[in-house]
């Protein structure tokens, strides 16, 4: 074992709402644990304007909710260090988990808690934008489009409630969608009511154009095979949402879509391993959903670790 490998009896991958409420039940429980992630806590969360179905909070920006959040699992002295992990080692019954950064980490116990990232379409024009005038977090970016027209591309939950947002600071505000609106009904009654905005429904996005920054969008309607062309000076993408376990594939916990396969104590078929919030294979995923994985994993992993040492 390398010198600098450090030793836990568990190491939580991903600092979302899954991981951190892992760390703070497994903290409880007395492990010896760390809470690792590549970026800054609170996972996609940090992202969405507004959060109203987290009981006791009301409407509470994500941003806050994340923090939080992570300032409980400060107070109960839970360790938290960045690094991404790149591959996991089986060593008998430890676990060695090897970070791009070039550090290690030994532990009898892993919370697989990564998350998922947002999906792209995979257009012409969409790496040129990427970043800049296209992006994929109207709370991080949006800002940048007060009294300007900008587009969002999808119709779910993400889509609906980042456009109304965009609708309140956006001059015009259109929205393309390859089905139709798909969100909580009463969202989407108000972003239709708003007088700024225009929805396409079951248009396909065929490219992003423009010079430095986007200038147009053209999409395809499905159903008639009408295109057309919205002038804008920026877009946001909400088509969904893929996993971010590659990393892990090798341990053969993984489904066909690339999430993670548990039971219903969130162990994978690895002795171990366990999975927790949106990378696992689930029907619904929301903050809740999460937290709630995370308590049982990190309940399954105690166990885990306890039976190895008595």
């Amino acid at each position: 074992m390398n010198d600098a490998t450090k030793t836990y009896d568990l190491v939580i991958i991903g600092a979302g709402p899954a991981g951190m409420t892992a760390a703070i039940y497994a903290q409880r429980a007395n492990l010896n644990l760390l809470l690792l992630d590549k970026l800054a806590p609170g996972g996609q969360v940090v992202n969405t304007l507004e959060v109203q179905n987290y009981p006791a909070t009301g409407t509470i920006n994500g941003a806050e909710l994340a923090i939080k959040m992570f300032e409980h699992t400060q107070e109960l002295g839970v360790e938290f260090d960045y690094g991404t992990v790149n591959r996991i080692e089986l060593d008998g019954d430890d676990k060695i988990l090897h970070c791009e950064e070039g550090q290690s980490f030994r532990c009898k116990a892993v919370i697989i808690a990564t998350g998922t990232m947002p999906r792209r379409l995979g257009v012409p024009g969409e790496e040129d934008f990427a970043g800049g005038s296209l992006s994929w977090c109207a709370i991080c970016d949006g800002a940048q489009y007060r009294d300007k027209r900008v587009v969002v591309i999808g119709g779910g939950n993400s889509a609906v409630e980042e456009s109304l947002y965009l609708a309140s600071i956006a001059t015009e505000l259109t929205v393309i969608t390859m089905l139709d609106l798909t969100a909580d009904p009463s969202a989407c009654d108000k972003l239709r009511a708003m007088p700024n905005v225009k929805i396409y429904e079951w248009h396909d996005i065929i490219e992003f154009t423009g010079g430095e920054r986007m200038e147009k969008v053209r999409a395809k309607s499905s159903k008639t095979g009408e295109e057309i062309v919205v002038e804008t000076d920026g877009a946001f993408e909400y088509i969904g949402l893929e996993p971010t376990a590659q990393a892990f594939e090798s341990l053969g916990i993984l489904n066909k879509f690339g999430y993670i396969e548990t039971d219903e104590w969130m162990a994978t078929k690895v002795a171990g391993i366990f999975g927790a919030g949106d990378i696992n294979s689930k029907v619904l995923r929301q903050i809740v959903t999460a937290c709630s994985d995370g308590a049982l994993a990190a309940q399954a992993a105690a166990r885990h670790v306890k039976s190895l040492t008595k």
